[in-house]
């Protein structure tokens, strides 16, 4: 599955196959849209348009905001929100291909994902997370290996030993 842009409107893209094992790639072979509408906007055009600003637009809009205007979730469940909200900052930071480059990908792992990172550095896995990044054909990622990335280094993260040990019960 991959997120595209389409003006103001963006797709769930849900690829299917049509040679060999080539699960998690991108490509968009036999695709079925699911569009994820905002209120109050038109149609969206018929091409993709690039969601980089050029540098005399007016600042751009914060994520909760983004994340509010889309009709679809707001009766959301927490999980569909964090996944949306994921799915906005990919493309606020991608290219008008919809891929991030490797040091912006990086970036946002040191920024928006920081308390994910913090303290694996010097972790094998982490070194060898990053270096898979920079040896990634054309050293950009779609969402999907960008969403792989994200559960890959949540999964190993000291982090997420102190959120399992959080008290669900009263």
């Amino acid at each position: 599955m991959t997120l595209v842009t389409v003006g103001k409107q963006l797709l769930l893209r849900k690829g299917q196959h049509t040679t060999g094992d080539q699960s998690m790639c991108g490509c968009v072979h036999s695709t079925q849209d699911q569009a994820l509408h905002l209120e109050g906007e038109p149609n969206p055009p018929a091409a993709p348009t690039s969601t980089l600003a050029p540098k005399n637009m007016p600042k751009s809009i914060s994520i909760s905001k983004q994340l509010a205007s889309i009709k679809a979730l707001r009766k959301g469940s927490d999980l569909e929100k964090a996944i949306a909200t994921v799915a906005l900052v990919f493309r606020n930071s991608s290219d008008p291909d919809g891929r991030l480059g490797k040091a912006t990908a990086k970036n946002l792992l040191q920024t928006q994902f920081k308390n994910f990172t913090e303290g694996q550095e010097t972790k094998a896995r982490y070194k060898d997370l990053l270096s898979e990044l920079d040896e990634h054909t054309e050293n950009k990622l779609d969402f999907e290996d960008f969403m792989v990335l994200l559960l890959s280094i949540s999964i190993m993260s000291d982090l997420l030993q102190n959120i399992w040990s959080v008290k669900i019960t009263q």
